[in-house]
């Protein structure tokens, strides 16, 4: 592919009928996306906000109401086949046949791609997602863990370009979560582009060049993961002090004082309206003592919180 998008989205629109006394619902509502080919892409919203409705109509699994989706050059409606092939979904569900063995479920997947049996790579996968030694195992016996790394396997059978993880982590221990973080930098440092849902936002935040938030079925922001921590104009001086702060302080308009249960006062203020310089100065004019100075950044929840609440106060 010589496009610099692995995955174009053009207007597209979801509604599900609605039954007896029920109204049809509008899950996806003219949404424009793009995904840049090999970076790693979060896909961010609250419980209902058409995330797994959109991840279903990249996997071929729902069909869409309207819109245009292109995966990796491939038209979905014009070459349905290979826009199919070209993705590989790792479900938040654990849907496992359990009387499969690992070993078993990948050929399996493999052979529902067409993968040719000379061109199979179970053992590899296999070793990467460290099932060696329960690949002749039923899944039935695997730990929840366990069942979950086979699911990134099933994953990448078919060698997809692109690989879309929805909430990998979810319920999982530390030590999953470390090798499964530790497997997509490989891949995505082989050139796999990664599509990850999650509402763990410290990981979106470490892991993802770049993020998109929806909500209630719109597209409510798409930017770099740095330029929407960037969005953000709070900031956080946390003082401590040679001795009691004093109760009342002077601060300049706009700014709130927090007192924190290790000692610290934090100070939060607006970039654009107050310099750091202001509130250092009022203390020194009350006559504090500086101990130690430390600031503190907004992170990707804060973010998330904020443009979440002002599309729904709009």
């Amino acid at each position: 592919m010589t496009a610099k998008n692995a995955i174009e989205i053009e207007g597209l629109r979801k509604t599900y009928a609605g039954g007896r006394q029920q109204v049809a619902k509008e899950a996806l509502k003219g949404v424009d996306l793009t995904i840049p080919a090999g970076s790693i892409f979060g896909l961010l919203g609250p419980n209902g906000a058409g995330k797994s409705t959109l991840i279903n109509i990249l996997a071929g699994l729902v069909l869409k109401t309207s819109g245009r989706v292109t995966i990796w050059g491939f038209d979905q409606d014009i070459n349905p086949r290979q826009s199919r092939a070209a993705i590989g979904v790792m479900p938040q569900e654990l849907n496992l046949d359990p009387f499969f063995s690992p070993r078993g479920s990948l050929e399996v997947q493999a052979g529902l791609y067409g993968v040719p049996k000379s061109q199979r790579r179970t053992d590899d996968i296999l070793r990467m997602i460290g099932l060696e030694d329960k690949a002749d195992a039923y899944a039935r016996t695997l730990s929840g863990g366990m069942r979950r790394r086979l699911l990134l396997g099933k994953a990448l059978v078919h060698r997809p370009q692109i690989l879309v993880l929805d909430e990998p982590t979810a319920g999982v221990d530390i030590e999953l979560r470390q090798m499964l973080w530790e497997n997509v930098r490989k891949l995505n440092a082989d050139g796999m582009t990664i599509i990850l849902t999650t509402h763990y936002l410290e990981e979106a935040e470490e892991m993802c060049d770049e993020i998109a938030i929806i909500n209630h079925g719109s597209l409510i922001v798409r930017d770099s993961t740095k330029a929407l921590l960037g969005r953000m104009d709070a900031k956080t001086l946390v003082i401590h002090s040679e001795g009691d702060m004093p109760d009342a302080l002077a601060m300049p308009d706009g700014v709130t004082i927090d007192r924190r249960a290790d000692g610290a006062v934090a100070f939060t203020y607006r970039r654009s309206e107050t310099a750091p310089d202001a509130i250092l100065d009022a203390l020194r004019q009350a006559g504090v003592r500086l101990r130690d100075v430390a600031s503190e950044e907004p992170d990707l929840e804060d973010v998330f919180l904020d443009l979440t609440r002002k599309r729904a106060e709009a």
